[in-house]
């Protein structure tokens, strides 16, 4: 695998190395002993998978509340996304700045997403699949999100979305802990 750090700080672009043949590849999706050398979460006590029948499809952005953030590690398996990330880590560098990746059964990218970020995709073709690899379990009630249009964080789609649920529609604009409103 090969880790790229992004210009959001701790968050990854995890390329697979294919060792191809007449039969077509083969590639390790995760090592611990690589993630660890990376200082990255290296535990996933679960996994989740998220299909999507429709193009243009959004979910997110999404986040925990303290203490149940997650780092995720997530690959799109069938079809395409556009992946987007927001780093909400207060005292961060790039606190409120975002960060889009396409993440295709093409490219076959991983991104690395650490605790305190929100997280949100567009789909860019239909019948697309996602697998999520967390670092903690679902904890009910601990999920928040910020809304995908938020002026103040500005996330540049590269379509308009055309399913998204009333939730994701509804979440509020994001303010920064410790901001006056």
């Amino acid at each position: 695998m090969i880790f790229t750090e992004t210009r959001l700080p701790g968050a990854y672009i995890v390329d697979l190395e294919l060792n191809e043949d007449a039969r077509g590849y083969f590639a390790r999706t995760f090592c611990q002993r690589e993630f660890s050398e990376h200082g990255l979460v290296a535990h996933y006590p679960q996994c989740n998978v998220s299909y999507n029948r429709d193009r243009g499809t959004l979910r997110g952005l999404h986040y925990n509340r303290t203490p149940h953030e997650e780092a995720k590690l997530v690959r799109c398996q069938t079809g395409s996304i556009y992946d987007v990330i927001v780093d909400l880590r207060p005292g961060s560098p790039t606190l409120g700045q975002w960060l889009g990746v396409e993440l295709s059964a093409q490219n076959h990218r991983m991104l690395y997403i650490p605790k305190g970020f929100a997280h949100g995709f567009l789909t860019l073709l239909p019948h697309t699949e996602i697998h999520y690899q967390m670092s903690e379990f679902y904890v009910p009630g601990a999920g928040l999100g910020l809304r995908y249009d938020d002026p103040g964080i500005g996330v540049s789609w590269p379509e308009a979305p055309r399913v998204i649920s009333q939730r994701d529609r509804n979440y509020p604009d994001w303010h920064p802990e410790g901001e006056d409103d």
